[in-house]
């Protein structure tokens, strides 16, 4: 456990979780990176993929045992070596994904990886496709080495493992909120087209309520999240001044929310403008500008790693539709846990990142089950079959408590706003009764 971790929370940590019998783990997110031909994918829970490669034509095919897919995909093309790659359900309790290569090409089997970055997460590493010489072909191969990703040590994997929050979150006096339990089961069974993870934590007891915490979600624009919380470190750093100004180019200019795309090319914008358009108004291009600002992805991933949130990963510039950047519900109330306890920025920086939270535009999920008095910072994402909504709620009573929340549904199904609001409210309510309520004194 690193030591910024030890103030949320003792030593032992029991857990749960809401077990739908209906539903089945999922695969989570996938996404090709063709210029390093690599394959990464999540799942709901631990996974042991099944891969071979097959000739005529050339096809890496991995099975996914255990795992189901919620909605279908279609296929997706890549490059000239590359034709395709597909995503079904191979049968009932199989999802595969097949990489298939265009005719004429094959793969060296023994330089596929298939590398292990912990139970949910894998990545396949293909070599270079080389052309094949005349009639050379070559019998079916089953790649059964894995590599461990550098950090990990080798588990055993069963489907439905949990992860030992006793190494996430360590709490001093803290238990699960069980009072609220058959209430938020209720909840689940009602809206069984929705799948969802979530967690909350009570700052001022460390009592928590988890439900699939861990289950890894395309992130949508909650990435933004972590984001600010860098922007700022950074300006505490001396690495960024709030006075600078920074230039709209082409390559960072994106689709969805936002209205910088609408601005032209060369556009000038103050630094202080585009964080809090990233944040207020999730404007997909000014989340790039500051992406590039703070150094580009790969050090954003770093500083993420180094803060202990091991779901939270960018793999894609905004906006990212097809859900390659990634988060789960406990990294985000770590996030906001060490962020309120001001062990990422100073105070002063908190504070301004809280004021553009408070701010945010969208306020249908978490904000809408909320009592009256109750102010919330927070940030939301919605890329049409997810949506997300993590924050920091400061009640009427004087508790503070943190929430996130991430849902799959049915794409664009308006139902998931009743879904979360129903949840939030359940949260809510039980944290405002008097027994709940912290004196001054102790606060």
């Amino acid at each position: 456990m690193t030591p910024k971790l030890r103030w949320l929370l003792p030593a032992a940590l029991s857990l749960f979780s809401i077990a739908l019998p209906a539903k089945a783990d999922t695969l989570t997110s996938w996404h090709f990176d063709p210029r390093g031909n690599q394959l990464n994918l999540t799942t709901d829970s631990g996974v042991q993929p099944e891969v071979k490669l097959i000739a005529n034509p050339t096809r890496l095919v991995i099975d996914l045992p255990g795992i189901v897919l919620e909605y279908p995909e279609s296929p997706q093309s890549y490059n000239s070596a590359i034709q395709q790659i597909r995503v079904g359900q191979f049968d009932s309790g199989t999802t595969r994904l097949v990489i298939q290569l265009t005719p004429g090409y094959k793969l060296d089997p023994q330089k596929v990886r298939v590398i292990r970055e912990s139970a949910t997460r894998w990545s396949f590493q293909l070599p270079n496709p080389e052309q094949i010489a005349g009639n050379e072909s070559f019998i079916p191969t089953a790649i059964t080495r894995i590599e461990q990703a550098a950090g990990q040590v080798t588990p055993t994997v069963s489907p439905g493992n949990q992860r030992n929050y006793s190494t996430d979150l360590v709490m001093s006096t803290g238990s699960e909120m069980t009072a609220i339990k058959p209430q938020i089961e209720s909840a689940i069974e009602q809206y069984r087209s929705l799948s969802a993870g979530m967690f909350f934590l009570d700052l001022d007891t460390g009592n928590y309520l988890d439900i699939k915490g861990d289950r890894v979600f395309p992130a949508a624009s909650t990435i933004k999240l972590p984001i600010l919380i860098a922007f700022y470190q950074d300006v505490d750093a001396g690495k960024v001044s709030l006075d600078e100004t920074l230039v709209m180019k082409s390559d960072l200019v994106a689709s969805g929310s936002g209205t910088m795309q609408d601005e032209p090319d060369g556009t000038r914008f103050s630094i202080r403008e585009t964080v809090d358009k990233m944040i207020t108004i999730s404007d997909n291009t000014a989340t790039n500008m500051i992406i590039e600002r703070l150094g580009g992805i790969a050090k954003l991933n770093e500083r993420f790693r180094s803060w202990g949130l091991t779901d939270t990963r960018i793999r894609n510039w905004l906006g990212d539709f097809q859900g390659t950047n990634t988060t789960s519900s406990v990294d985000m109330v770590k996030l906001l846990a060490m962020l309120s306890r001001d062990k990422l920025v100073s105070e002063s920086s908190r504070e301004q990142a809280l004021e553009l939270l408070r701010h945010t535009t969208t306020r249908t999920l978490l904000p809408s089950g909320l009592g009256p008095g109750a102010v919330i910072a927070d940030k939301t994402g919605d890329i049409g079959f997810v949506v997300g909504d993590a924050g920091i709620i400061d009640m009427p009573n004087g508790k503070r408590y943190l929430a996130a929340i991430f849902v799959k549904r049915p794409y664009n199904d308006p139902i998931v706003r009743d879904f979360v609001r129903r949840i939030s409210r359940i949260v809510y309510n039980y944290l405002d009764q008097p027994a709940a309520k912290v004196p001054d004194n102790l606060r």
